[in-house]
């Protein structure tokens, strides 16, 4: 008798289907601005992470462009078998000045910067303690480690304390967490959790992803907003693929640490380099950084204006104080109906549903930009309506 090996995907599909867990891709039919075209209807969009516009910004364009022309569209292998573009050091220069670090490691993806490092430092007998609201690819990276992993409520550093306190002190020790988290648009505790880990002996990784280019009087990320230089043991990844505007992921801290990701983190010695136009866009997004303050300004402007009309209209944003606005729903049929009326309104807002999210806190997840207009934003508000 013949089975079907795929078989179980259809009962696994129907079952996504019941749950109102059914994801399918989308096409979008124009660049990644503050107006999209999706199936040939214009939308104002509030699904980027595109925050200060730069990813359809002209000197980003040109850099690529420029680069592709006179260097190739593709990197071709692993840089320790073809060597390192000397855009992508020169890059890697830029980014340790810009994190205040000794160094700066550049991935293909954000997600292989935190595979590569957690797989790198730590192994059978450490431990690894997480915030559980920190992103996926910690949490996979921290299991694919051999490491123990515990983690701790949102927040909860009493928790993580206790924690520490209980591993043998023959492993090691690291706590991850993120910078700015992805859905709920809060913040960690940095000065505490550097405290603690100081005091426990503890590496502390913490994921900036949403923070470079956003926070700080420079754009530098989570340590210039909480104005602390980095500790020896604090690693900083994050990605050039939101408010940069471009494609890749980074490592910064002290040179020991990259030194030791170039011999030993597999996601970065087993693949292909970053290609040399996704480091001329990036390069260009620091000089617009640097050149174009105001477009940090009139994102934080753009934020608290929608905010503050949201909590008006009596809407909780519970902690977030960033530019990604949680609208919460709680199932996630209520969260596909909000975003289905605003859809109907113009608006584009997905929901984001378990396992993005805990079960009972389905959302629809906004992502201001600098480049919204206040038409947008009005736009936006009217669509949402008071609870």
């Amino acid at each position: 008798m013949t089975t079907d090996p795929l078989g179980f995907a259809d009962e696994a599909l129907d079952a996504l289907l019941k749950e109102e867990l059914l994801r399918g891709l989308t096409d979008i039919e124009s660049g990644p601005g503050p107006e999209v075209v999706v199936g040939g209807e214009r939308l104002i969009n509030f699904s980027s992470n595109n925050y200060l516009g730069l990813a359809e910004h002209p000197a980003l364009a040109e850099a690529t462009a420029e680069a592709a022309r006179r260097w190739g569209a593709g990197a071709t292998a692993s840089r320790l078998i073809v060597g390192t573009h000397g855009l992508v050091r020169d890059l890697e220069q830029r980014l340790a000045i810009l994190r205040g670090t000794e160094a700066a490691l550049v991935f293909p993806t954000g997600y292989q910067a935190n595979l590569g490092t957690v797989g790198a430092l730590m192994g059978r007998g450490d431990l690894i303690v997480a915030d559980k609201l920190c992103h996926a690819s910690l949490i996979d990276a921290a299991r694919l480690s051999g490491a123990t992993l515990r983690t701790f409520a949102h927040g909860d550093l009493a928790l993580l304390e206790e924690r520490l306190a209980k591993h043998p002190e023959r492993g090691r020790m690291l706590v991850m967490t993120d910078g700015v988290f992805s859905m709920d648009g809060d913040l960690c505790h940095l000065r505490d959790l550097v405290e603690i880990t100081a005091h426990h002996g503890a590496l502390l990784l913490v994921d900036d992803a949403h923070a470079v280019g956003v926070l700080g009087k420079t754009g530098a990320g989570i340590c210039e907003h909480f104005g602390i230089a980095p500790p020896r043991h604090l690693i900083l990844t994050a990605t050039l693929s939101k408010a940069l505007g471009s494609q890749g992921g980074f490592v910064c801290g002290p040179r020991r640490l990259t030194d030791l990701l170039v011999n030993r983190a597999r996601t970065f010695i087993f693949t292909t380099g970053l290609a040399p136009p996704a480091a001329a866009a990036a390069l260009a997004a620091l000089d617009v950084i640097d050149r174009e303050p105001e477009r940090r300004e009139r994102l934080s402007a753009n934020r608290e204006r929608l905010a503050s009309a949201l909590k008006a209209k009596g809407w909780d944003l519970g902690g977030s104080v960033t530019p990604i606005i949680p609208l919460m729903a709680g199932t996630p049929g209520a969260a596909m109906a909000l975003a289905a009326r605003l859809r109907s309104n113009g608006i584009l807002g997905v929901p984001i549903r378990p396992p993005t999210v805990p079960r009972g806190a389905s959302r629809v997840r906004l992502s201001v930009m600098s480049t919204h207009t206040d038409a947008h934003l009005d736009a936006l508000i009217d669509a949402v309506g008071d609870v």
